[in-house]
């Protein structure tokens, strides 16, 4: 597994990154972490599911592609969504811990650390202060440290709740090739249904319940994902 380093502004004074999105950037991936504070921003593009790590712990995914490589939502001209997912905008960046504190590390590795100091965001300033780019950064790994907390809190209202149950999607292109997506969890609709007033009514003070609609309304980009599929297995023929 690629070892993060720690950021500074002695050794990286000359760091840049590159922000254009495609896969020769590391971007073709089927699948990318999400949380709640998100949602509502991917549900227009993605479909938002859950995956079981082990036996009592789950995270949130937004789905990008049919298989565990591919991004569908990546084309000539870059990133083909008005939304780019946090997790993907934040690269090759991540927050560590490092002498009990939480800083800021990237992945020097990256094929989005630029080799040419012309090309990329500068990450730093002359005199050693942070860019715009990279304080921007900092926003987005403070909002995904967060958003992660928050995630555990939203999974444990749902499995206290029954909410979550597993499916399976099959697909059937129009080349007649066919898959199926197994393995991912979404929202239980019959238990929501069956819910008390009082619950319903913590859930949403809580922000939950707004999550929960999010989830669900995400569901038929499923049906955008093929689409997506099939216009490009076309245009490859």
């Amino acid at each position: 597994m690629p070892q993060a380093t720690l950021l500074n502004n002695i050794d990286h004074k000359n760091l840049r990154i590159i922000t254009k999105h495609g896969a020769d950037y590391g971007d073709n991936v089927g699948f990318t972490n999400t949380f709640p504070a998100e949602f509502q921003n991917l549900q227009a593009h993605y479909p938002i599911v859950f995956r079981e790590l082990d036996e009592n712990n789950f995270d949130a995914i937004a789905i990008l592609g049919l298989t565990p490589d591919e991004n569908l939502f990546l084309g000539a001209h870059g990133w083909d969504a008005s939304y780019i997912p946090v997790m993907i905008q934040r690269q090759p960046f991540l927050i560590g811990q490092s002498d009990d504190q939480l800083m800021v590390h990237f992945f020097s590795d990256s094929p989005k650390v630029s080799k040419s100091a012309d090309e990329g965001e500068p990450v730093f300033l002359e005199h050693g202060g942070p860019t715009p780019y990279l304080e921007n950064i900092n926003s987005l790994l403070s909002a995904i440290h967060q958003g992660m907390n928050d995630l555990q809190t939203f999974i444990k209202t749902l499995r206290e709740h029954d909410l979550l149950e597993s499916f399976v999607v099959d697909i059937e292109l129009n080349d007649g090739s066919k898959s199926r997506l197994d393995g991912f969890y979404t929202i239980k609709l019959s238990a929501l249904q069956n819910l008390s007033a009082s619950t319903l009514e913590t859930m949403n003070r809580s922000g939950h319940l707004q999550s929960i609609y999010m989830v669900i309304a995400s569901m038929s980009n499923f049906g955008s994902l093929v689409y997506r599929k099939n216009r490009r297995n076309a245009e490859r023929a």
